[in-house]
This record gives structure tokens, C-alpha cells and sequence, in this order.
């Protein structure tokens, strides 16, 4: 099993920065895509950003430009470098991966516990 743990939400003014970090441990063989999933209050959860082992990454439109994931495959980290945030930044961040385990060998979708980021204008 794969448990994956963040840190660095919290609160911040309008065109501050933040760093999010997420760890994977447990019994891991392989991960694939790692990246960040975020809920805003009253709204649908969105895909923020995502990146693939190879290093190809993914971004919403509203965070281009702005935001800039990254990882460390030797650690099983991923960042989320966040540049002139917004109000409507504010919301849950959630990192997931895909991975492989040793014992459960497919591949499959893990969740971190979220941390909330606060962005007030």
C-alpha cells in the first residue's frame, strides 16, 4: 500500500507564493503520474496539475503560467510551486499518484489527506 502525505498549505496574501510538497511511502515498485487535484468551496474538484515519471507535465489553463509542478523520483516527491496567487487559488489541494506496490501490483490511484490554501485579497 502507498500513503502519501502533504504539507505546506496555509494562508497567504493575493500575489504571495506558496510550496506544496507531497511524500509517497509504503510498499512501492513503480509510480507513474503524480500531481494535484483542488475543491473549492461549492465547487467541482479540478485537476490543478500533473506530471508523468518521464517528467512531461500538465496544467489548467487558469494556473499556467502561475503555477509549476515538479518531482523528485529519487524521493517519490512532488512540489507545487505556486507564484501570484489568487483569491480563487483558495481551495483543498489534494495530491494523488498512480502507482504500482509490491503487494498490490496494478496500478493504481492513491490520495493524500489535502491541505487547505487560503488566499485572501
Amino acid at each position: 500500500q502507498v500513503q502519501l502525505v502533504e504539507s505546506g498549505g496555509g494562508l497567504v496574501q493575493a500575489g504571495g507564493s506558496l510550496r506544496l510538497s507531497c511524500a509517497a511511502s509504503g510498499s512501492i515498485f513503480s509510480i507513474n503520474t503524480m500531481g494535484w487535484y483542488r475543491q473549492a468551496p461549492g465547487k467541482q474538484r479540478e485537476l490543478v496539475a500533473a506530471i508523468t515519471s518521464g517528467g512531461r507535465t500538465n496544467y489548467a489553463d487558469s494556473v499556467k503560467g502561475r503555477l509549476t509542478i515538479s518531482r523528485d523520483n529519487a524521493k517519490n516527491t512532488v512540489y507545487l510551486q505556486m507564484n501570484s496567487l489568487k483569491p480563487e487559488d483558495t481551495g483543498v489541494y489534494s495530491c494523488y499518484c498512480n502507482a504500482a506496490g509490491w503487494v498490490v501490483r496494478e496500478m493504481t490511484v492513491y490520495w493524500g489527506q489535502g491541505t487547505q490554501v487560503t488566499v485572501s485579497s
